[in-house]
């Protein structure tokens, strides 16, 4: 990408007039995407993404530039610019760099680049034909498969040089049912950060099967029930409620200007002793793990709740600076394009005691929430909002039948005060979060839950 002696040349020069911290980050991405729409190839698309940032920081002021022209003299030139935005002596007499390898916690083992298209189209059509032979009642089945193969280089004046090479796959089904007077879709996806041995651990034909069997048993359901419920929610895919609830108002970015409901909350309670979470950018193969971040920090496994007791915020280079405290390596950021910020990796609710059956066996009336659609929150005020795209109705102890139309909504301070019983059986479920510094992959887990009251809504 470029050299270790260019690296340090443009560092030295972005430091020139009183920064005290500068990186270069250099990314060549690869994407292939491709839509199978009702068995016919709708779109395939690939394209490549290359370019260079420079940073620099000055206590906590912020200066950031890209280029898409990695040559030397471009490459000089725009680490003047961002040198000249601030006005200062420089502190530093030279830059040293040392190349340094990082761990691999998501080795890949079937490169995606490496395999003709034609056997991931074969995977496609799998699923179509399982998401349609599953009823007379799907009128529709979208599949859609995605590839990324990002190469990034990242230099820091803390002397840190080195590569890294992640490589993310994703296949999706959307399936849609209709009676002829109604309709209904059914949305399931699997992503890992590896290659296509992707389908060695997830079946073509189940997901396309799942996504087709929402869809349908959504035609037949009852509406949903209105007000104030106990709601239960699902393993895997009820992840994104902490992460929406609470994980955004947990980064820094929102934390040290003051802007979340927990800023200068540490040490205190916020949670039931029921709960305890995690940001984890270490665990091998989660859509969300990272090697290093895009701040040349090693990803770390960082605990934000213990027994309900606030004890971490998820902190980047700037957030560190502003609140006084180690940043936790999860600096992140879409492409060169973007300044990195505090970015959840891989959020959750960490496995409890409870039985599943016992869960289930504690609510008269209420809820089961067992597949999330989108949501939304608000750091400041913890407010959340999110559809339900497959519940059911629990009634004397016993899932009975299904409900269409949920939306739960609450304060995430008050729903994680609220959450009585964590089940055993951890499991993750991947998606892309979008923030100030763009669209990244973040994986969000967590074990069947009970929350003892939350609005739901319906349609």
């Amino acid at each position: 990408m470029i050299s270790r002696q260019l690296a340090e040349e443009v560092i030295h020069l972005a430091l020139s007039t009183g920064g005290d911290y500068a990186e270069v980050f250099v990314e060549n991405t690869m994407k292939n995407t491709m839509i199978l729409t009702n068995g016919t190839m709708d779109s395939a698309v690939t394209g490549q993404d290359f370019g260079a940032s420079v940073r620099v920081l000055r206590g906590t002021e912020c200066v950031y530039a890209y280029t898409n022209d990695v040559s030397r003299a471009a490459m000089l030139e725009l680490a003047k610019k961002v040198a000249h935005s601030l006005t200062g002596i420089s502190q530093h007499s030279g830059i040293t760099l040392v190349e340094r390898y990082n761990v691999n916690y998501s080795p890949t083992l079937i490169v995606p680049s490496s395999m003709p298209t034609s056997i991931k189209v074969d995977f496609m059509r799998k699923a179509y034909e399982a998401a349609r032979s599953y009823s007379d009642k799907i009128v529709q089945a979208v599949i859609t498969y995605k590839d990324m193969d990002q190469k990034i280089l990242l230099a820091t004046s803390e002397g840190y040089f080195g590569e890294d090479r992640r490589i993310y796959t994703s296949f999706a089904v959307r399936a849609v049912a209709s009676d002829g007077t109604m309709s209904q879709t059914g949305n399931h996806r699997a992503d890992i950060q590896g290659g296509l041995e992707l389908f060695h651990m997830f079946s073509p034909e189940k997901i396309g099967r799942d996504a087709s069997q929402t869809a349908v048993t959504m035609l037949y359901a009852d509406a949903s029930p209105v007000g104030e419920l106990p709601v239960v929610i699902a393993n895997g895919t009820g992840g994104i409620f902490f992460h929406e609830a609470c994980g955004h108002s947990l980064e820094s970015s929102s934390v040290a200007r003051g802007g979340s409901i927990f800023s200068n909350k540490i040490g205190e309670r916020i949670a039931t002793s029921k709960v305890t979470a995690y940001d984890d950018g270490t665990m091998p193969g989660e859509w969300g793990t990272l090697n290093v971040d895009d701040e040349g920090l090693p990803s770390t496994k960082n605990l934000l709740i213990e027994d309900g007791i606030l004890r971490g915020y998820m902190i980047d280079r700037l957030g560190s600076r502003m609140m006084g405290m180690p940043p936790t390596g999860c600096g992140r950021k879409e492409s060169y394009r973007f300044s990195p910020t505090s970015r959840m990796t891989n959020t959750y609710i960490a496995p409890g005691t409870d039985e599943d059956k016992d869960i289930i066996g504690s609510v008269e009336y209420g809820v089961y929430a067992k597949l999330f659609g989108g949501g939304t929150a608000n750091p400041q005020t913890s407010a959340f909002n999110f559809s339900v795209q497959e519940a059911y109705l629990i009634e004397n102890g016993e899932i009975t039948k299904p409900i269409r139309g949920a939306t739960i909504m609450g304060m995430g301070v008050e729903a994680l005060m609220n959450v009585e019983m964590v089940g055993k059986d951890l499991a993750f479920d991947g998606g892309l979060c979008g923030a100030a510094s763009g669209s990244l992959p973040v994986s969000n887990g967590q074990p069947m839950i009970k929350i003892s009251k939350l609005v739901v809504g319906g349609k």
